[in-house]
Order: structure tokens, then C-alpha cells, then sequence
């Protein structure tokens, strides 16, 4: 009296009760290509890549890498002056004290400067047009 939709002790249907259709791997492979191919042409590059969260994760640690050793170099380079400076003027520790702070501010301005969220230094050139100065 089971029902015949039901698994029986091994876990499987009986013979002829499927009601999908079962799906050949040739017939597998032939969607994921023209998948692949779909795929392709809306990538700006048109690269298909299995590995690009493989190296997306590589590049992320560069990245980690150069931003902590730009804010490790600017600590240094102030301790550094800052002990020589005390060695030199016998004003220690107050040397090393505030070139440790403007060490780190200056890694600090560094990573920032990496990461692009604070721009470079330079001359700026004010805008001409409507709104800038040069308007007469």
C-alpha cells in the first residue's frame, strides 16, 4: 500500500515514476556553453575567467600588503629622524615622541593617498567658465 511517488529504503523511485524529464550531458554541456557565450558578450573585456575571484582575492592582498607597509615606512622614518635628531640636539625623548606622531600622521596621509580617497598634493588651477574667477 506505499505510495509509488514515494522513495523506497534505498532512497530511490521506483522505475517510470519521474515526472522531469531527465537531462543527458551532452545536452548539459551544450547550455553551459551557450551560457558561457552569453556571458561573454555582456563582459566589457570579454573574457570568460573561472579564476577571477581567485585572483581579485591575490590582488586584495597586494593591495593589503602596499597600503601596511606605506603606513610601517612612515612610522619608521619618523622614529628614525626622530631618535637622530635627540642623538644630535640631547633633547630626548621629546624628538622621538613628535616625529613618532608626525610619522604616523605622515603614513597615515600615505595609505589615505594609496587608496585614493584623499587626492594629491599640487598646484590647483581654478576653473574657468560661469563660476570661476577669470568670468569679466
Amino acid at each position: 500500500m506505499a505510495n509509488k511517488k514515494r522513495p523506497d529504503e534505498t532512497g530511490k523511485t521506483g522505475p517510470g515514476d519521474h515526472d522531469e524529464p531527465e537531462f543527458r550531458d551532452d545536452d548539459l554541456e551544450r547550455r553551459r556553453r551557450q551560457l558561457e557565450a552569453s556571458l561573454a558578450t555582456r563582459r566589457p573585456d570579454g573574457s570568460v575567467s573561472r579564476e577571477g575571484a581567485k585572483s581579485s582575492g591575490v590582488a586584495g592582498y597586494g593591495q593589503a600588503l602596499k597600503l601596511s607597509s606605506e603606513f610601517i615606512a612612515g612610522i619608521a622614518v619618523g622614529v628614525g629622524l626622530g631618535w637622530v635628531i635627540d642623538r644630535m640636539a640631547g633633547t630626548s625623548p621629546w624628538g622621538l615622541i613628535i616625529f613618532l606622531l608626525l610619522g604616523f600622521g605622515a603614513g597615515v596621509l600615505n595609505v589615505l593617498r594609496s587608496a585614493g580617497v584623499v587626492a594629491d598634493a599640487g598646484p590647483r588651477v581654478p576653473k574657468k567658465g560661469p563660476e570661476g574667477p577669470d568670468n569679466t
